[in-house]
């Protein structure tokens, strides 16, 4: 806790025939970081032909997949599948090596591939088919405007001619400048349609070129006659027909699928799983370095698993390894992945940590501070009883359906379980259940500050807390650099800012402890000297502008944790108005009909989900911007390297490995 999880560096060199099983040792059990070794001269590893074999068929196998994946009967998803999600069972494979791992799967697309692809061939070739007939089909209905058979509209041996569409617009001077170009020896038939000009042009063969050209120019749309004989309305419900003909055949195609998908896909996805993460360790042999009869690697290795990573080794190797293991050096430092490390009950929020950046191997972890204060002011925003409630069982729920997966889902769901707590505790301080709902009930709530009537009081509070979280925040940063060897960035970016939060907080409770103003003034004045000399120490000739705009950047953070008073006075503002909105509608009567009630319950719930909802978001939003913005900057940088293992990715898979 506060600090990161301790890593060592591994270094192993070894014969090259244990290179596959190793690598997928290291693979399966996920607890190193390959780093490529950094020797230039030595020569690098590749792949080789069944890794890249391996390549070839994880792209073969998700296409196969993506074929098989629409023939699957509709997921039963929604809201219990959200929350109460499955685990997906997962099938056993022994590996004996990549080489045998590669037979199987070519064994495996040879009785299956053949089969899927026909099937993907005719589907394929049906849809066109129905395409093709749908265009004709359209063809027939635009040239029923015709009282002419589709064999006249083909030409002959002596005359050309075209059928289209044309602009309405455009339709007159294209009629004249046609009968200009040829002489007048052109047979011409119009029918608008809309927008639209429906033309017939029947000219010489030998004049084709001549009357193609002019038509090129007005954008005529040609239209393809189709096959047949006879008018093109009795046509139409001829290939009406052969288009129901077709679909009826693609659907008894897809019937198959249906089957073809229900025999392979689970199979499909097991091998495409294996053949991905071959492929992913086919990538990571470049980071290794070998000779002719051995390789040699280099991992980060939290010192935790270092005792089950070599024990590994050893037992593959058979003891013919060499393996060295060491501290990051202070050269390494800024180079070494950071893992974080917490109680179990802190763990989940370490996703809002990395989601800003991780802390560098030598800083501190800011995660256990940020769990209490991110759902304190989380708390603090949303501040209601009955909305922490709401949330802490929604939350719960998720939880608990996300459990086995540990997932993003069940992480948030812890914090938001905490979150609520905090909801609930302050919103029985601040006496709010769906804001004065209780009150204007005629039941009297007991409370000790009241949001809406005492916003100034809240103010002072929220400030304090603002300050007090900053003081935190320069005070972790002093320690760090202090620790780290940067006693001037520590006495002259962090111990001056502290000393002024002193003298404002001496100040603003001097009379209340009697502390003397020459103490006060004392405190922050040195606190302000240390402050610009640091400035003018860093800048120089820009001191004097900085000086001032730093000074008002820390008094506008500061006064940024008003929000904190801002959305609690937000969500009792919305819930007062959702109260006062069923107050008024709720005696209204039809009849007899107490229908005011019945609209107001639905008003009172309904509005009260909404309002937790939207303020539960703003909340979320704002507690993370005052830890982002405002806290992160008085100390933190997020700079560090996050620790990404070596790791499987398996949902459906699990290896055996033989050594």
């Amino acid at each position: 806790m506060f600090k990161p999880e301790k890593i060592v560096k591994i270094e192993v060199i070894t014969l090259t025939r244990f290179r596959d099983t190793l690598l997928t040792y290291l693979h399966e059990i996920g607890v190193a970081q390959l780093e490529e070794v950094p020797i230039k001269e030595v020569q690098r590893d590749t792949p080789n032909e069944f890794y890249r074999k391996a390549t070839s068929y994880s792209i073969t196998l998700s296409r196969l997949v993506d074929t098989l994946k629409q023939y699957l009967p509709p997921k039963k998803g929604g809201f219990k599948e959200f929350m109460f999600p499955q685990e997906k069972p997962k099938k056993k494979y022994k590996y004996k090596g990549i080489e045998a791992l590669i037979k199987d799967v070519e064994t495996f697309l040879e009785r299956v591939e053949p089969e899927i692809r026909s099937l993907e061939s005719e589907v394929s070739r049906i849809n066109n088919e129905i395409s093709s007939l749908e265009d004709t089909l359209e063809s027939l209905q635009i040239l029923s405007n015709l009282n002419v058979e589709v064999e006249y509209l083909r030409g002959g041996s002596f005359l050309n001619v075209d059928v289209g569409l044309v602009d309405r617009e455009k339709a007159e001077p294209l009629i004249k400048e046609i009968s200009d170009v040829v002489e007048g020896r052109v047979h011409i038939v119009r029918k608008d349609i809309g927008a639209r000009t429906l033309l017939v042009v029947v000219s010489l063969r030998e004049d084709s070129s001549k009357v193609s050209s002019v038509l090129a120019k007005y954008g005529f749309e040609k239209i393809e006659v189709p096959e047949g004989k006879g008018l093109p309305r009795d046509l139409i419900p001829i290939y009406t027909e052969k288009i129901k003909e077709k679909e009826k055949e693609l659907e008894e195609v897809k019937s198959r699928g249906r089957k073809v998908a229900e025999r392979y896909y689970d199979e499909l996805v097991f091998y495409k799983e294996l053949m991905d993460n071959e492929r992913e360790k086919g990538n990571y042999l470049s980071y290794l370095v070998r000779t002719e009869m051995t390789f040699g690697l280099l991992a980060w290795v939290p010192e935790k698993d270092v005792e089950k990573v070599v024990e590994g080794i050893k037992k593959i190797t058979g003891g013919v390894a060499y393996i060295n293991i060491s501290e990051p050096s202070k050269e390494e430092i800024d180079n070494v992945p950071v893992k974080l490390k917490n109680p179990e009950f802190l763990s989940h929020f370490e996703m809002l940590t990395e989601m800003y950046g991780v802390p560098k191997y030598n800083e501190i972890d800011p995660t256990p501070i940020m769990a209490f204060t991110y759902s304190f002011f989380f708390g603090f925003m949303l501040t209601d009883f009955v909305y922490g409630l709401l949330l802490g069982i929604i939350s719960a729920l998720l939880v608990k359906g996300h459990s086995k997966l540990k997932d993003g889902t069940w992480k948030f769901a812890k914090i938001m379980l905490w979150s609520s707590v905090f909801t609930m505790t302050l919103g029985i301080l601040f006496g709010s259940y769906c804001g004065n709902a209780l009150d204007m009930a005629g039941i009297k709530v007991p409370r000790i500050l009241d949001p809406m009537e005492q916003a100034l009081t809240v103010l002072m509070i929220a400030l304090a807390i603002g300050l007090a979280h900053l003081f935190t925040g320069y005070l972790l940063g002093f320690i760090v650099r202090w620790k780290n060897g940067d006693k001037k960035g520590a006495i002259f970016e962090q111990l001056s800012w502290l000393l002024i939060i002193i003298g404002i907080t001496l100040f603003a409770l001097s009379s209340r402890l009697g502390v003397p103003d020459l103490i006060v003034k004392g405190i922050f004045g040195i606190g302000l000297i240390l402050f610009m000399i640091g400035e003018v120490l860093a800048n120089k000739g820009m001191a004097v502008l900085l000086v001032i705009s730093d000074f008002f950047g820390f008094v506008g953070n500061w006064l940024s944790y008003a929000r904190l008073m801002a959305l609690a006075l937000a969500t009792s503002g919305i819930a007062l108005v959702i109260n006062i909105l069923v107050e008024m509608i709720w005696g209204i009567k039809i009849a007899s009909v107490p229908l005011g009630a019945l609209i107001g319950i639905l008003v009172l719930i309904g509005g009260h989900i909404f309002s937790t909802a939207i303020n539960a978001l703003g909340a979320f939003v704002h507690a993370l911007r005052l830890h982002y913005v405002e806290f992160f900057g008085t100390f933190y940088s997020g700079e560090g390297r996050k620790f990404e293992p070596f790791a499987a990715k398996r949902e459906v898979s699990e290896l055996e490995i033989e050594t």
